[in-house]
């Protein structure tokens, strides 16, 4: 067996492993539940401001979405996300966009390329990144995009549904449920959210 191929065989087991472990422990997270309350953050804004859920006084609630710019499903996400910030920001619901990825093994998530993505999207919301990806876990993220709706109780922000954004993420013009819309717009209305979990459909974060 020539060293060459030897090297090779080596790097492809390791890359094996590495995926597997990476993969293991983002679906042995538990995270958070329906009912649980969501712990604040601190992290870095792509205007290189500070953004916690506590900045937003008069918000009734918030719709936090893990995302990136490299996995597709969250490209082909972005403009739905952004008219959700448009459409609920003003009720009480806005969004707020984190970033969960190593940008080690993803180089296209980079802190400097989340500021130019958001630049020419025209992002109407903060887009954090979550530096030592700390936040993630705690939340039980495993995708890209991964959507949670929270409301703002005495008790702290409480869990109200988890999930992916609709129930079509080719077509945005065939979606036949709005998950996060019907959502939220339960919560305005005082009224019960009829689908709290859904499956999120989206990359693996890479850890």
């Amino acid at each position: 067996m020539s060293k060459i191929f030897k090297t090779i065989t080596i790097l492809a087991v390791v890359l094996l492993v590495s995926a597997f472990t990476a993969n293991k422990v983002i679906s042995d997270q538990k995270g958070y539940d329906i009912g649980d309350i969501a712990t604040d953050f601190k992290l870095m804004n792509v205007d290189g401001k500070m953004v916690s859920m506590s900045d937003y006084k008069d918000a009734k609630g918030f719709i936090i979405t893990f995302t990136c710019n490299t996995c597709p499903y969250a490209v082909l996400y972005e403009d739905r996300i952004n008219e959700l910030n448009k459409k609920y920001a003003a009720k009480g619901f806005p969004v707020i966009a984190i970033m969960p990825n190593n940008t080690d093994i993803m180089p296209g998530d980079s802190f400097e390329a989340m500021q130019k993505r958001a630049a020419s999207k025209g992002f109407t919301f903060p887009y954090l990144l979550d530096e030592g990806q700390k936040i993630f876990p705690q939340y039980g993220a495993t995708k890209t995009p991964h959507m949670y709706v929270l409301q703002k109780t005495d008790k702290g922000n409480v869990v109200k549904y988890i999930g992916a954004v609709d129930d079509n993420y080719k077509d945005a013009s065939a979606v036949k449920e709005k998950y996060v819309e019907n959502a939220v717009d339960a919560l305005l209305k005082g009224e019960a959210i009829k689908e709290t979990k859904t499956r999120a459909i989206g990359c693996t974060i890479k850890i």
